[in-house]
């Protein structure tokens, strides 16, 4: 699923570090943890301190964050397809992609976003719950 030219990820909405603090743990990318709340970015810098993960984190709302943009955007439950496009879309490389953790209206997002945006979607079945998926978006632009 990961592409093999990602060196380097940003995770929208950290929260507990899922998915970014995890997947700095188990593939040694570099992930800039994006979380507004200051005591999840106190937990994670502690997280990432503890397990000696590849992380920054930004106490930052995500519209005010100035990472350099990645070409790997991730997120998890934090909002619907057509605002996580408009947040990641400026983080997020030319040829860069997208891993959203999504529940059972997926597909009604998907419908949603295409009347603002132009995108090649998959879809594969989740781990955490039979209704969850991880939806891959990748050649992303505003229409």
């Amino acid at each position: 699923m990961l592409p093999a030219n990602v060196t380097h990820a940003i995770d929208l909405g950290s929260g507990a570090g899922l998915p970014g603090l995890v997947l700095a743990i188990a593939t040694g990318l570099h992930v800039d943890l994006i979380e507004a709340d200051r005591r999840k970015a106190s937990f994670l810098a502690e997280a990432a301190r503890t397990t000696n993960a590849t992380v920054a984190v930004h106490a930052v709302r995500i519209e005010d964050c100035t990472c350099k943009p990645a070409r790997l955007v991730v997120s998890r439950a934090l909002a619907p397809l057509p605002r996580l496009l408009q947040l990641a879309s400026p983080l997020l490389a030319p040829d860069g992609l997208c891993l959203f953790h999504k529940g059972r209206n997926v597909e009604t997002e998907i419908a949603s976003a295409r009347k603002h945006w132009r995108m090649t979607t998959e879809i594969f079945p989740g781990d955490t719950d039979p209704g969850s998926v991880i939806l891959r978006v990748s050649q992303i632009a505003h229409v």
